[in-house]
């Protein structure tokens, strides 16, 4: 059952237990729980929203931007082609608001930004990234977060993923064996719980989880407004002595106020509070005759210590959270999932190597910490004093540079990604390149089924028996591809990393350890594996 609402259609004696339970309905809640589902398991997620569909989903607000390792996630799961075609239109035919940016309109192509300063395709070195191939999944892309969630729910539902909406979390208890989790109208068990509640996390807070950052400095406002006089306001980003504001004709207006965060839920956001942090903030005396849209956020930045507590995970806002500058809170959490994912699922089947769930938190917490401060770094910048005005004009001089523009591509496309696995070459730890085959099949294209990959450009015969002792979690592929980076083969994680690196003549024993290291013992040495639950009344007696 996909999409019920809470508390419908159910015995409220009877308390079922599934593999896992996700708290959280949006795009990182339900990415992990189709991840979830390529390995088989019962999969319920719980969502507070009775309705999805929100205002600030969409257009102008809505606007997210999707970085590499978010796009290759998708291409890599087959949702890449439904989500290129949601994309909003880029040119000025249609109604759509994404051409009607400032930033749009402008003869040299924008990469992207740090603090509202721009970076462009031209300036920008691809040379410096020799693993990284041309594919079908580019560096980035716009997206609705409405449009991403309908298709991501759509996958779940036909996934078998059970959707429970208007299902607020609002306690939980966790053993040695499972976790309760009680909504208002019914209770719910889980082998496992992921928290992808959002920033404000139930289950982070109840389940005691630490929680450390720092607190805001500004109050920003995201609003849909109509302007007596909108010749008093320029066109674009602009930075005054009282905070910063952004204009897009007729009347999108995004403005910080460095209050502390004073202002942020606290009150009822009106148009006459609008109007005068708009005329504080611009320097005019401009008159809004017409609030028709408005939310407030802030630059807090926090993130929980550990991302595990026993058998309570998080992602997504519920693991860190911090201001949306840069875009990167969407495709942190989808990072979040897409390295959760089958390491959960291995770890329910029974056959994960020891430790395999801890190296969630260890990779993922500090590529959580750098966003943090990438998100903190802006704000600096953004400060209205001399100094951050002084250190803008020191950025944008390094930013037109080749190398600098290059740097803050890695940064904000993500390409730069790199897991700390160890391993010499410098291919470890990172995404694997979409390497195609002689036959015209890619990489990208292997990985659907959430699986290990064994690449093997030359058909090695002792490669392949390497793999068969692992043919139930790694798929062997043998054949050569059209460029192979100087490469023999390569051993490539469910999530798309790179583990292992054959160069010349492979080292069978490093193969075999990085498959043991990440995929557990070989089949027949781990013992009997538990098999994954379609939901059941009472207990059960797997891990």
């Amino acid at each position: 059952m996909s999409g019920a609402l809470c508390g419908a259609a159910r015995l409220r004696s009877s308390v079922l237990i599934y593999d896992v339970l996700i708290a959280g309905g949006g795009p990182v809640g339900l990415f992990l729980a189709c991840e979830l589902r390529l390995a088989g398991l019962a999969v319920l997620v719980l969502e507070q929203a009775e309705d999805p569909s929100s205002p600030l989903k969409r257009l102008p607000f809505g606007m997210r931007g999707l970085s590499a390792p978010t796009i290759e996630a998708f291409y890599r799961r087959g949702l890449l082609k439904d989500i290129a075609a949601a994309q909003p239109a880029k040119n000025g035919s249609g109604d759509s608001g994404a051409s009607s940016a400032h930033w749009m309109h402008q003869p040299r192509r924008p990469g992207g930004h740090f603090a509202g300063i721009q970076f462009f395709h031209d300036n920008i070195d691809a040379s410096k990234w020799p693993y990284r191939l041309s594919s079908p999944a580019g560096t980035s892309m716009m997206i609705e977060m409405e449009s991403l969630e309908t298709i991501l729910a759509a996958r779940a539902a036909a996934m078998g993923v059970e959707i429970r909406r208007g299902c607020a979390v609002e306690s939980l208890d966790q053993s040695d064996d499972d976790v309760t989790v009680r909504t208002r109208a019914e209770t719910f068990r889980g082998r496992w719980l992921v928290g992808c509640d959002g920033g404000r996390s139930i289950v982070r807070k109840a389940g005691g989880f630490e929680f450390v950052g720092t607190d805001p400095e500004f109050t920003g406002y995201s609003a849909d407004v109509e302007i007596a006089d909108p010749d008093k306001l320029q066109t674009g980003r602009h930075y005054t002595a009282t905070g910063m504001y952004t204009f897009s004709p007729p009347g999108i207006v995004t403005m910080v106020d460095f209050d502390g965060g004073a202002f942020h839920r606290t009150q009822p956001i009106t148009l006459e509070h609008v109007q005068a942090v708009l005329r504080r903030i611009s320097c005019t005396d401009v008159t809004v005759t017409a609030l028709n849209l408005a939310t407030t956020w802030t630059d807090r930045a926090h993130q929980a210590t550990s991302y595990r507590r026993g058998r309570i995970s998080l992602a997504g806002d519920a693991a860190h959270i911090h201001s949306p500058l840069g875009g990167q809170g969407l495709n942190l959490g989808l990072g979040d999932a897409m390295n959760l994912g089958w390491k959960l699922a291995a770890t329910i089947r029974g056959d994960a190597p020891a430790g395999l769930l801890d190296t969630y938190s260890s990779e993922r917490h500090p590529i959580g910490a750098k966003v943090l401060d990438w998100s903190r770094a802006q704000v600096a910048l953004m400060r209205p004093s001399p100094s951050s005005r002084a250190l803008e004009a020191i950025i944008r001089d390094l930013i037109d540079t080749r190398d600098g523009a290059t740097y803050f591509a890695e940064r904000v496309w993500g390409v730069s990604l790199r897991y700390d696995l160890g391993g010499s070459h410098p291919l470890v730890g990172r995404s694997a390149p979409d390497s195609e085959l002689t036959d015209g099949t890619r990489l990208g294209d292997l990985l659907g089924a959430g699986e290990g990959l064994l690449l093997d450009f030359d058909a090695r015969a002792p490669l392949e028996a390497l793999a068969n002792r692992w043919s139930d979690r790694i798929t062997y592929i043998a054949g050569d591809a059209k460029d192979r980076l100087g490469l023999r083969a390569l051993l490539v994680r469910p999530d798309g990393v790179v583990a292992w690196v054959g160069e010349g003549e492979p080292d069978l024993e490093a193969a075999a350890e990085a498959a043991s290291r990440w995929f557990g013992e070989p089949a027949g040495i781990s013992g009997s594996q538990p098999a994954p639950l379609s939901p059941v009344l009472d207990s059960a007696s797997n891990p």
